[in-house]
């Protein structure tokens, strides 16, 4: 999972697509970079560096990156190692394009056998790299220079034939002379993209809703699946249909990765999740657990809890104090780092905990290390009782399109069981909770309402897996960061 954003205006755009990086900067904490073009498509302009866009990127660095059209990029690595070679946005030299995305292609390693019979050869083990590699061959088939927005699509649509997966992709190149940004989301429109315009006519293109809302740009249209759109500062955007599909976005987007200010697909984050709030609140009423005080885990399950709370009548209460120059603990790479991250990142109120019953919420579970700990957190804080509601069904499934979890046996859920209460019967007791309640998968789509990527729960993948994609991108995961 990572965060891009794409600017073309008629000044430097580096400073501001450097302040978009920052509000994205829950997508990615890994590495962080920043390239732009002059008009004329003559130079490009490119700063990359490890850590957060503020460690990453310095005030030397972004007055160095000149140029009225860029796209930057934040980066959380599910394919390849995280090195300074894999960081985006990547630069290919014919005919002259930058490129960076947000999601897994997951055809990388025969994308890579197919670019080398062709003498193209890879530099790093990031996947957007045989993507941009596979639209630069495609474009350079259509003409060897002065490229058309026609030679574009064709060339986009090529790339899109060959380069599966779940991606949203920026990139910025010249065509019919002009400086111009384009956007492209895969056939099931999975991961997010969305675009926006300001009054002196330049454009933003961004993962998240929230980078337009920093930059004062005006949301104005999300491309839609296998769809590119072509934008020119003080032009209206260009739509190009390259292919069929049918709209899939993903919903562990509005559960737990976006943040709850953000709109995607129309749809307010935070009134996503305070209706899964609701529907999990009238399970947890159903079963007829008893508790005292509702307490989210900082900060994705607040809104949630909220509802819980209104559902139960119960006081919503801060149990944990966050450190707010810490990580999110789920996309660390290891155990180990998460491990150390939380004691960094939670502390308890005691005040709020001590002999009481804790409904303990959370937006999922995906590998439970997290929750014990937080849970002997509250235990230790002397607690009554606690009780946990997780507003998402079980991750039963690995993810291919994004999200880090896609090998099997990192899945908490996967080692049990029988039915739903089964599973959370004993779930709960590993955990260390008194009881423990999930969403249902028929309550989730309820809440969430409309098309979604939710094979994470329920094994459905819209967009095709090979036998050899699944084993080679859980065989990455593996060696690349190991629990």
């Amino acid at each position: 999972m990572c965060g891009f954003v794409g600017m073309v205006g008629n000044g430097a755009v580096a400073a501001e697509l450097h302040v978009g990086l920052s509000a994205l900067q829950h997508r990615g904490q890994d590495s962080a970079g920043i390239a732009t073009m002059s008009a004329d498509g003559a130079r490009f302009f490119m700063r990359r560096g490890m850590g957060t866009a503020g460690q990453a990127l310095r005030a030397e660095d972004i007055d160095a990156l000149e140029g009225p059209i860029g796209i930057g990029h934040v980066r959380y690595p599910t394919i390849g190692r995280g090195s300074l070679d894999d960081t985006q946005p990547f630069f290919y030299r014919q005919p002259g394009i930058l490129m960076a995305h947000n999601g897994n292609v997951t055809n990388y390693l025969a994308l890579s056998r197919s670019l080398a019979e062709r003498s193209i050869h890879l530099l790093s083990s990031c996947d957007v790299e045989p993507a941009l590699c596979e639209l630069a061959d495609a474009l350079m088939g259509e003409r060897k220079a002065r490229h058309t927005l026609d030679d574009a699509a064709r060339a986009l649509a090529s790339m899109l034939e060959r380069v599966r997966g779940a991606y949203s992709i920026v990139a910025a190149l010249v065509l019919d002379g002009q400086p111009t940004l384009v956007v492209l989301r895969d056939r099931s429109a999975i991961r997010p993209a969305t675009i926006g315009r300001r009054p002196d006519g330049a454009w933003l293109a961004a993962s998240e809703s929230v980078a337009l809302d920093t930059l004062g740009f005006t949301e104005v249209l999300e491309p839609a699946p296998a769809e590119a759109v072509f934008l020119r500062a003080g032009c209206e955007p260009i739509r190009r249909t390259l292919a069929g599909g049918s709209p899939a976005p993903c919903i562990f987007e509005h559960i737990y990765f976006a943040r709850a200010d953000a709109r995607m697909g129309g749809k307010s984050v935070y009134e996503v999740r305070m209706a899964l709030g609701r529907a999990l609140g009238a399970r947890v009423r159903d079963k007829g657990i008893a508790a005292e005080v509702v307490v989210p885990v900082p900060d994705t399950s607040r809104p949630a809890a909220t509802a819980i709370a209104e559902v139960l009548g119960l006081p919503l209460r801060e149990g944990f104090i966050k450190n707010r120059y810490s990580g999110r603990t789920f996309i660390m790479p290891d155990a180990l780092t998460r491990n150390a991250a939380l004691r960094l990142k939670l502390n308890t109120l005691p005040s709020e905990i001590r002999g009481r019953g804790v409904l303990l919420v959370d937006d999922s579970i995906v590998r439970g290390t997290t929750l014990r700990r937080v849970i002997g957190m509250l235990r230790d804080a002397d607690a009554r009782s606690v009780h946990l509601a997780i507003h998402s069904p079980p991750v039963r499934h690995p993810c291919f399109y994004g999200i880090d979890m896609s090998t099997e046996e990192e899945l908490f859920a996967r080692r049990f069981s029988g039915s739903l209460l089964e599973l959370e019967r004993a779930a709960a007791v590993e955990l260390g909770a008194d009881s423990l309640t999930y969403l249902t998968v028929e309550a989730m789509d309820e809440a969430f309402g409309g098309a979604r990527c939710g094979a994470c729960f329920d094994g459905a993948y819209p967009e095709p897996l090979s036998d050899e994609d699944r084993r080679n991108i859980a065989g990455d995961r593996r060696a690349a960061h190991p629990t």
